[in-house]
């Protein structure tokens, strides 16, 4: 069995460890590999390396750090289809979705690679006589990022390059689920020419994280993954005096107007809630019918069953496996929850299995209607192919739905009025909106935000009045319709 490498100070080693986790195919559930859990010594010994390696790059100039960017996202693009059929093989994704978790990290190296311009600093001259001021920007020293396993392409890549970019070195600690794509992403790095010390990979669970979260050496941390762990991360890192910035769990809503496109919607939808499995945090998981639109519920749900989950070199399938056991029992747990409580099952995906991999995590795709505020699969966050369908009368009544809901990542309304589309972006309280796009996640220099219970960083500072002094980012990705509407499912972006 494969036991896969760490990265450390430059070089691709084997763990001395005797704990390992096993890393299995979700449609089958065989193992694949064998990641190391790693030692004490082993963490030690990553954090040395990034804290010597930082006292150099930190001198580096700039435009040097941006040209190994520019060879890195190269390398990304010659062996994109690599990386995704990686990615694909240990995450269940459909091809066609793996490569736009790749790309989409791809356009963050790409403007790692123009960190110049976002690295100079602010003058004015004569703040009084004869004294002037300049700020300079800096970088921190040694960073860490713990990533998730739904994107272990694009999330790690939200994080290493920029970090490296503008002059800190870092150690990543992706996901113990799909180790085999970060470590491809860190092996095209080191080809790039990158110094050694300057990303150091290591491996492991909990234990892992709780000791790096606790070492005097690490100045700031990144994290994407659930609430609970999420708290847990940015309280043990700011308790241990580092900068930390965690995005956490969502339930994202979709609100449809009488006046938008039945069918633009209809499609976008079903990409937008079941697609990857519904295991992304801006997945639609609510769908809020306002008015009329309570009869287009029935036909979402035809076209919601009509997809069907595969393998990840099936171009017919429309989404894989979920990752793990662990994950396909919570989900199967929550749709029985939703029945139990009064909603009803329009579309019960729970019984779905694929002929010749009935041991994999399969769930078919799901929809209720009849969902109220105070249902279970209403207010915690699925992660897997559920959609929930609410009605209500007006735009103020989906409006007040939304805001009230503890989470703040994403959400999207479907319109053809000016009016409606500018009240929602401007009363929403999410981070990021979306007019006539399903998911709105915007390019890499632009703000991926969250707001509420989606977010724990410095945007949630309060000062001991209790009054915010840090204001909230919000990002609006608005499509503005014409006659010229796709008509086919929008399950997948195909990037060219």
């Amino acid at each position: 069995m494969n036991k896969i490498a760490q990265l450390i100070d430059g070089q691709f080693v084997q763990s001395t460890t005797t704990d390992f986790i096993e890393v299995t195919n979700p449609a089958n559930n065989q193992a694949i590999a064998h990641a190391p859990c790693a030692t004490v010594a082993e963490m030690e010994q990553a954090v040395s390396a990034a804290t010597t390696a930082f006292k150099t790059w930190k001198k580096i100039p700039v435009p040097e750090r941006a040209r190994l960017m520019m060879r890195y996202q190269h390398l990304l693009k010659e062996n994109h289809d690599e990386i995704a059929t990686i990615l694909a093989q240990e995450t269940g994704k459909t091809f066609a979705d793996a490569k736009g978790d790749v790309w989409r990290g791809i356009e963050v190296v790409e403007q790692a690679a123009n960190i110049c311009s976002m690295m100079m600093g602010e003058t004015v001259e004569n703040v009084a006589t004869n004294i002037d001021t300049y700020s300079m920007i800096q970088p921190l020293g040694v960073c860490l990022g713990i990533t998730p396993f739904n994107f272990p392409a694009m999330i790690p890549l939200w994080m290493f390059p920029m970090a490296i970019a503008c002059g800190n070195t870092f150690i990543l600690k992706p996901s113990e689920q799909d180790p085999n794509t970060p470590m491809k992403l860190a092996e095209l790095f080191m080809e790039a020419g990158a110094p050694k010390g300057l990303l150091n990979v290591l491996h492991g669970g909990k234990d892992q994280v709780n000791y790096l979260l606790k070492h005097d050496a690490i100045q700031a941390v990144s994290f994407v993954g659930s609430v609970p762990v999420g708290q847990h991360i940015y309280k043990t890192a700011t308790d241990n005096m580092k900068r930390a910035q965690c995005f956490a769990g969502a339930k994202n809503h979709s609100v449809i107007m009488p006046d938008s496109n039945k069918e633009f919607v209809l499609n976008n939808l079903v990409g937008a809630s079941v697609g990857a499995a519904g295991q992304r945090c801006m997945a639609i998981s609510v769908a809020v019918f306002v008015g009329d639109t309570v009869d287009w519920i029935p036909e979402l749900a035809k076209k919601i069953a009509a997809v069907k989950p595969g393998l990840w070199n099936d171009k017919d399938a429309g989404y894989g496996p979920l990752i793990s056991p662990q994950a396909k029992a919570k989900v199967l747990a929550m749709i029985e929850e939703g029945k139990q409580q009064g909603a009803t099952c329009l579309v019960d995906g729970s019984g779905f299995t694929l002929e010749g991999y009935e041991n994999g995590n399969w769930i078919g795709p799901t929809v209720f209607s009849d969902v109220t505020a105070e249902m279970s699969i209403y207010q915690q966050e699925i992660f897997g192919p559920v959609l929930c369908c609410m009605v209500v009368n007006t735009l103020e009544e989906a409006i007040a739905l939304v805001n009230a809901n503890p989470f703040g990542n994403g959400t999207s309304i479907f319109t053809a009025s000016g009016a409606a589309a500018r009240k929602y972006q401007s009363e929403i309280e999410v981070g990021q909106v979306g007019i006539n796009v399903p998911i709105p996640v915007p390019l890499p220099f632009f703000s991926f935000t969250g707001w509420k219970n989606s977010f724990y960083g410095d945007l949630h500072a309060y000062g001991k009045q209790g009054v915010r002094f840090y204001t909230e980012t919000k990002t609006i990705t608005a499509r503005w319709l014409d006659d010229d509407i796709p008509s086919g499912p929008n399950m997948t972006i195909e990037l060219k």
